[in-house]
């Protein structure tokens, strides 16, 4: 079979006004970047045909360090209800150069179910990052600044909580000392970066309504603290105005096309392990306004992006899906079964069966949060008849439905089994309204210990010395209402990204937490999780190359 590069160079692309008719989206609506993208006004969003709209969450079972193929599914529901008369539209995230040159490589799907153009999408894309990347970083400038400027009056900070960020994956980065090297070069401090995805600024703009609310959450941005103990925000570094200047392109979504010429909108690229995992708000009824049914999907592990995406992005809102859509493949449930990694690939009826309580985990969170749930196979060609039966059965046997999928090699044609299942999903026993884990006037402390026992399956929750002082923080700046955002591993139900399956009768530790009073919800850092990742072994940017004007390696 071709590479997904391969396959995407092979597809004959519309032109995006085309692909904006499609959507009943005039021409002169469109803000092109080249003849295949288009950034959207956020103008366009029809609250009334939002609220009709068949949302659609895709998530998954916990992960192999190779991914689920969530995105690929996601594309390829889509491609499959089209196939089947229902007019739809996918919204996703936009990837991150950090894992498109580390370990997990692109995030525009794969094979026939990918959205175009690929290459552009997973580089440099209409440079949204960026201008999250220089906003962020022109707030701490303009800090620094004020506090060069103001060192030894009244005015200077106690502490400054304000970090860097860069969208690549660089572990040196973590902790680093700034100002070195004589007065004019600025203030001797202890710094760090973080990377884009992880910038509370990506989560601001994934969770603004629109320009006047981007505006409002950025003036509340906590930068540090007075030596009397106040906050001080982005307001009282008076500079809101410019930082919003910076992203008022970006705050648009941006319109591009599958591999079957339909239509597909991509904006924000929080992660689910360190961030809120979710594409934007504006994308996603930007979708919902254009289409009948809207597919889009959350990071990673249902106990990551799904919980967050009600227990946030719904919360803040006010979306309910109609059905969540769990993926599965046979090697994740056998990696689950205690089946060596190097095994996987290979039939093991026991170890599968045995891998089927981390979906049953998954499948009884989805439904703690009222969603009606299909699971969708992710069908590789070393998939047996024996395996692919047991899962249908055991999906029988708990009450969800259970669809093949195959748009990774047959597009549109290989989801139709899973379009079908959908729509009658929907049809029959739609989802009802979200059901929340945790309510606005519980303590957050409440809140964390309510995600970690009854969505983590811990027994009881460990908060160090450091996170119990921002506790008391936190309930004395009366900021206890904020959603919770829990940082961990992506690879374990647990703080432990080793324990596979279903961890049972652990604690969960809460090592740090930061408030993010722009993006209105508390970080949670639970275990050695890193909100800078490091490269791998073998990055993927040792197989990347530009080869007689055309990229290679790119997935």
């Amino acid at each position: 079979m071709k590479s997904d590069i391969e396959i995407a160079r092979s597809i004959k692309l519309k032109n995006i006004s085309s692909i904006g008719s499609q959507l009943n989206i005039a021409e002169s609506n469109l803000h092109n970047y080249g003849k295949f993208i288009a950034k959207v006004p956020i103008s366009l969003i029809d609250e009334q045909k939002v609220n009709k709209n068949n949302l659609i969450l895709v998530t998954a079972i916990t992960p192999t360090k190779a991914g689920i193929g969530k995105t690929t599914i996601s594309i390829g529901l889509a491609l499959g209800l089209n196939k089947i008369g229902r007019k739809t539209v996918v919204a996703l995230r936009e990837p991150s150069l950090g894992p498109c040159f580390g370990m997990k490589g692109g995030a525009a799907g794969g094979g026939y179910a990918q959205v175009l153009p690929m290459e552009d999408i997973n580089l440099h894309f209409t440079g949204d990052f960026h201008a999250i990347t220089s906003a962020h970083n022109m707030i701490t400038a303009l800090l620094d600044n004020y506090l060069y400027r103001n060192r030894g009056t009244d005015k200077s900070l106690k502490e400054v909580v304000w970090k860097r960020v860069l969208d690549v994956n660089d572990r040196s980065l973590r902790h680093i000392v700034t100002g070195l090297n004589g007065s004019e070069n600025g203030i001797p401090s202890e710094s760090g970066f973080e990377i884009t995805p992880a910038s509370e600024i990506m989560a601001i703009l994934c969770l603004a309504k629109d320009i006047d609310d981007l505006k409002r959450r950025i003036e509340n941005i906590i930068l540090g603290y007075t030596a009397a103990g106040n906050t001080f925000t982005v307001k009282d570094l008076e500079v809101a105005g410019a930082i919003t200047v910076l992203l008022k392109d970006a705050i648009n979504p941006n319109l591009v096309q599958t591999t079957e010429n339909t239509p597909a909108f991509i904006h924000g690229g929080p992660f689910a392990n360190i961030a809120h995992g979710c594409n934007s708000i504006i994308a996603t009824k930007m979708a919902m306004s254009h289409a009948d049914y809207t597919i889009t999907e959350a990071g990673f592990g249902a106990d990551l992006g799904a919980e967050k995406f009600f227990n946030i992005k719904c919360r803040k809102s006010g979306l309910s899906p109609k059905l969540t859509v769990i993926v599965a493949t046979t090697q994740a449930l056998k990696m689950h079964g205690d089946v060596p990694i190097q095994d996987i690939k290979k039939e093991n009826i026991e170890g599968l069966t045995k891998g089927f309580a981390n979906l049953d985990k998954h499948i009884d969170n989805m439904k703690s949060f009222g969603q009606s749930v299909v699971v969708a196979l992710n069908k590789y060609g070393f998939d047996t008849e024996n395996e692919i039966e047991l899962i249908k059965q055991h999906c029988k046997q708990v009450g969800v439905g259970f669809a093949i999928n195959e748009a990774f090699m047959k597009g549109g044609e290989g989801a139709i089994e899973l379009a079908e299942a959908v729509v009658a999903a929907i049809e029959k026993t739609p989802s009802e309204a979200v059901r929340f884990t945790y309510d606005n006037n519980d303590s957050i402390e409440t809140k964390i210990s309510k995600v970690a026992t009854s969505v983590y399956g811990a027994n009881s929750v460990k908060f160090s010395d450091k996170a119990k002082k921002k506790l008391s923080l936190i309930n004395r700046l009366g900021l206890e209402h904020y959603p919770v955002c829990i940082a961990k591993t992506q690879y374990s139900f647990s703080d432990n990204a080793h324990a596979y399956g279903v961890s049972r009768d652990f604690t969960f530790t809460i090592n740090d937490i930061v408030i993010n009073n722009g993006a209105e919800f508390i970080v949670a850092i639970a275990g050695s999780i890193m909100r800078m990742p490091g490269l791998p072994k073998d990055p993927q940017a040792n197989h990347i190359d530009l080869v007689n004007g055309q990229i290679e390696g790119l997935s």
